[in-house]
């Protein structure tokens, strides 16, 4: 089992910036990604971003390309989400999600309890 903690949510006006951080532990050599998936109320879960744990290999969905950038600490086996020019359609619970294999926008193997990020206009 691959345990993960979010942390870094919180209220911010629109145009504010928030970093998200996500601490895996337990059987983490088991995976080979991590990212980030959001849920704003009333609608679908929604692929953020993802990063593989070895080589360059970054995506970044189209809705916040440009905003947020995601990156890793392979040390701590910890990942980031830095999440600027922010807007109110980006409030909703942020999840962090880890991968055994071959990252998805629709599935993952683990999931995080997720961070609220509220953004005020």
């Amino acid at each position: 089992q691959v345990q993960l903690v979010e942390s870094g949510g919180g209220l911010v006006q629109a145009g504010g910036s928030l970093r998200l951080s996500c601490a895996a532990s337990g059987r983490t050599f088991s995976t080979s990604a991590m990212g980030w998936f959001r849920q704003a109320p009333g609608k679908e879960r929604e692929f953020v971003a993802a990063v593989y744990w070895s080589g360059s290999t970054t995506t970044i969905a189209d809705s916040v390309k440009g905003r947020f950038t995601i990156s890793r600490d392979n040390a701590k086996y910890t990942v980031y989400l830095q999440m600027s020019s922010l807007k109110p359609e980006d409030t909703g619970v942020y999840y962090c999600a880890a991968w055994i294999g071959e990252w998805s926008t629709t599935r993952y193997n683990y999931r995080g309890q997720g961070t609220q990020v509220t953004v005020s206009s």
